[in-house]
């Protein structure tokens, strides 16, 4: 591992578990056994730092949500979709650090007055929504989701699953306790009739 890609690690676990604020880049150094001076050679600004870990989440995030569609045969596009939400809860245990620094607040905060950072959530999060739309859009051709917006709907399973995810990354409630209501909600939401549904 390189010097930055240690500190990279290493920023986005501080980040996560303490907070961007509550992080220093004396701390930063302690962690990865290099100086100040070459974590501001690397990214500039700590702030340019969270910036390149964030871009580092989204490559994570397309990788393995990638790798998740080549390795599984979905017979249809609502079977992709429930696929998709399961895997997006194991995904959040997986990369607990990166979900974690995605439900703190400072990143947003930060997006409020640099366009970048704005660019990079706005990019991680079109990344969930759209393996979503593209399996609620395989699911129209297949037969297997009704009419639909594809892209409106995508959006509210993707709020549904974050939710979960959010519950599982700060411990609040039982996450997998929920889980097959979940499931039962987007199928009803993906195949039930236009007239049953209030313009999904």
């Amino acid at each position: 591992m390189t010097k930055k890609e240690k500190i990279l690690y290493a920023a986005l676990r501080l980040f996560a578990n303490k907070g961007f604020a509550d992080t220093s880049t004396a701390e930063l150094a302690k962690a990865t056994g290099v100086a100040e001076s070459t974590i501001f050679y690397h990214f500039g600004s700590k702030e340019d730092l969270l910036l390149e870990v964030l871009r580092g989440v989204r490559r994570d995030v397309v990788r393995h949500f990638e790798e998740h569609e080549g390795e599984q045969g979905y017979a249809s596009g609502l079977e992709k979709v429930e696929g998709l939400l399961g895997f997006y809860l194991y995904l959040s245990g997986v990369m607990e650090d990166a979900f974690l620094l995605l439900h703190r607040h400072y990143p947003y905060m930060l997006a409020r007055e640099n366009a970048v950072c704005r660019e990079q959530l706005e990019a991680i999060y079109n990344c969930f929504i759209e393996f979503f739309e593209r399996a609620v859009a395989q699911g129209r051709v297949d037969g297997s989701v009704a009419e639909v917006r594809e892209r409106k709907v995508a959006m509210v399973l993707f709020t549904m699953v974050d939710g979960l995810a959010r519950f599982k990354t700060y411990n609040l409630y039982d996450a997998g306790a929920l889980f097959d209501e979940m499931i039962a909600a987007a199928r009803k939401i993906l195949t039930s009739s236009p007239s049953a549904r209030t313009d999904v």
